[in-house]
């Protein structure tokens, strides 16, 4: 009988330990491009690739008005133009209308990238936020409802007392 209370009283105690070790799963979520709608900073972002697009597309613009110029310039002197020299010049054309092409290319890829640098620290404030709440209000996983444009959400149901966007927004300082 003693031994039985004994290892009751152990089972217990192992129970009760093991138990304290282990704390109860929180899980939450929020919509991580809906709050990167909200920031503040996303203003200066939109107005920094605006300007670098402008900057793109007017460098562009130049070198299509040279290329126009030069197909004028050849199109008033066809006449004139000797075969050789009128197949020359077709060449040449020929060539800068693929630069055009491939500067034009070349310009959606650099905007791409330049929306990826300007937006990356949007994302790694954000993160850094929803692991501080998370932390703050002991979630144990904070889960994204959005997956991208596309796709199917990764969270397709939640308790609404489980989204932090409030919790998020308030701790990025955004009323709305």
């Amino acid at each position: 009988m003693l031994k039985r209370l004994f290892f009751a009283h152990l089972l217990l105690l192992c129970f009760c330990t093991v138990n304290a070790q282990f704390k109860p799963l929180k899980i939450g979520y929020t919509n991580v491009e809906y709050l990167i709608q909200l920031m503040p900073d996303l203003k200066i972002v939109e107005k920094d690739y605006a300007t670098y697009r402008l900057q793109l597309e007017n460098k562009l613009k130049e070198q299509l008005t040279a290329y126009e110029n030069k197909v004028k310039d050849y199109q008033s002197k066809i006449a004139t133009m000797n075969e050789t020299t009128k197949k020359q010049k077709e060449e040449e054309l020929l060539k800068e209308q693929q630069e055009l092409l491939k500067a034009e290319n070349q310009m959606e890829e650099e905007l791409v990238k330049k929306n990826q640098e300007l937006m990356q620290p949007l994302y790694e404030k954000l993160d850094k936020v929803i692991k501080e709440v998370a932390k703050e209000n002991d979630y144990t996983y904070i889960f994204n409802t959005d997956a991208g444009s596309g796709t199917s959400p990764i969270l397709l149901y939640g308790p609404e007392e489980f989204n932090i966007t409030e919790l998020v927004k308030k701790k990025l300082g955004i009323i709305k």
